[in-house]
Order: C-alpha cells, then sequence, then structure tokens
C-alpha cells in the first residue's frame, strides 16, 4: 500500500488541539459520516480495530450504514451458510 504525505503546519495542530493520530481519527469519523468511506477503510485510517470505531460512532452519534441491499445480501449469505 502506498502512503501520501500532507504536509499541516504544527500551529493549526496546535489551534486545533489535536496530535496527529486525533486528526486522523476526526478524518476518518468525518469521511464514514459523509459516506465517503465504507466502515473497513475509514477504521483503517484511524488506526482502529473494526470494534472500537464501531463504538467511537456510536458514542458520536453516527449511524452505521446500512441499506436494503446489504441486508438482502447478508440475508443471502445466511441462507447459503443453511444459518436462516
Amino acid at each position: 500500500m502506498s502512503t501520501l504525505a500532507i504536509e499541516i503546519p504544527q500551529d493549526i495542530l496546535d489551534s486545533a488541539r489535536l496530535t496527529v493520530t486525533e486528526l486522523k481519527i476526526e478524518l476518518a469519523v468525518y469521511l464514514y459520516g459523509q459516506g465517503r468511506l465504507s466502515i473497513g477503510k475509514a477504521r483503517e485510517l484511524a488506526g482502529m480495530s473494526l470494534w472500537e470505531f464501531r463504538q467511537l460512532l456510536g458514542l458520536r452519534g453516527i449511524a452505521p450504514h446500512y441499506d436494503e441491499a446489504e441486508l438482502d445480501k447478508d440475508l443471502a449469505t445466511l441462507r447459503r451458510l443453511g444459518r436462516l
């Protein structure tokens, strides 16, 4: 996986009272909330486990992105596995 460096002046981080790690978490939460990142990619950006990221989203009042198409896909998987 390649990475991209973004230069953010330290005084900007200081003014926002954020560390680089906290900024990455905030960016991940924002992009997930906007529907621009999947939960997997957002948690990866945040450097958190899926469980930790889901907990954070819950604390922030951000609902999971789960629509009818995903439900249908999950139900089909469960049927295929003989669990439904």
